[in-house]
């Protein structure tokens, strides 16, 4: 009888404990990769991990996003590794996990495509949670910043969820990310009243609001020549936090001092001349 024969002629549980015998060797060493190749990627995904969050320029979603990248690349490599110890071809796995991870790409392009915007937002940092923004059609405070997707709050107080693809392929606009703003007022009077007296009561309802900054200086000047106005323009600079209150106090300031002083904001006029037939 062969050997083939005489182990086919064995059980299966005499059969596995004879595989086990003859590769006891190889068995021990794979389990010893095994174990020191997984205890080796927690200590490096550890220090990756550790090592980012010590940097203040990276955001800690990006810090463990990157950490665990490491940790799955490392287990990867031990799982072909042990492979390799009972004499399995590893170029062929390779072959397969890298067919599979482009079919997963293929499949998940959008996704990916959101995580990868996810990662350029909290590495580049266009704006910051709790930073007001405009990106294109969407407005509002940022409330989360995920790999996935982005969660604000709309100026009118709604919810929105949107996908970092979106926010990223968009030109960003964050409206606290400096701490000075330039607010700027355009007012009509009539034709008949005087520009130099419109930009000298501008001026001074300027000059006499404390939250109006001195530096730089508040400016008044005629900004257009309209169908029923003379536009005069008002160009302050103030903190960032007190742009939306300035610019409402402001407007009504004005309305209240030119009806003080007897400068009008005409409505749209129009003449109309009919000739005799």
């Amino acid at each position: 009888m062969t050997t083939d024969q005489n182990i086919a002629a064995l059980t299966i549980p005499e059969q596995i404990w004879l595989w086990l015998r003859l590769n006891m060797i190889e068995i021990a060493g794979a389990f010893a990769v095994l174990v020191i190749g997984l205890l080796l990627a927690g200590i490096v995904s550890g220090w990756v991990a550790r090592a980012l969050n010590r940097s203040d320029r990276v955001d800690p979603t990006v810090a463990n996003f990157l950490s665990n990248l490491v940790k799955y690349a490392l287990w990867a490599l031990v799982l072909v590794t042990v492979l390799a110890q009972f004499g399995v071809e590893t170029t062929s796995i390779l072959a397969a996990l890298g067919g599979m991870a482009l079919a997963v790409g293929l499949a998940l392009q959008g996704t990916l495509s959101n995580v990868a915007s996810g990662v350029m937002i909290l590495v580049q940092k266009p704006f910051k949670i709790g930073e007001a923004i405009n990106a294109g059609s969407i407005s509002g405070t940022v409330q989360q910043i995920g790999l996935f997707t982005t969660e604000l709050k709309q100026f009118d107080g709604l919810f929105v969820m949107v996908p970092n693809s979106e926010l990223w392929n968009q030109a960003i606009v964050n409206f606290h990310r400096h701490p000075t703003r330039r607010l700027e007022l355009i007012v009509g009077i009539a034709y008949g009243d005087s520009m130099q007296q419109a930009r000298q009561e501008l001026l001074a309802l300027a000059e006499a609001d404390e939250r109006v900054l001195d530096d730089p200086a508040p400016q008044t000047f005629v900004s257009s020549l309209d169908d029923s106005s003379v536009g005069i323009g008002l160009r302050v600079w103030c903190a960032t936090g007190d742009y939306l209150a300035l610019s409402w106090d402001l407007t009504e300031a004005t309305k209240a001092r030119f009806d003080d002083v007897g400068i009008s904001i005409p409505f749209p006029q129009r003449e109309v001349t009919q000739k005799a037939a």
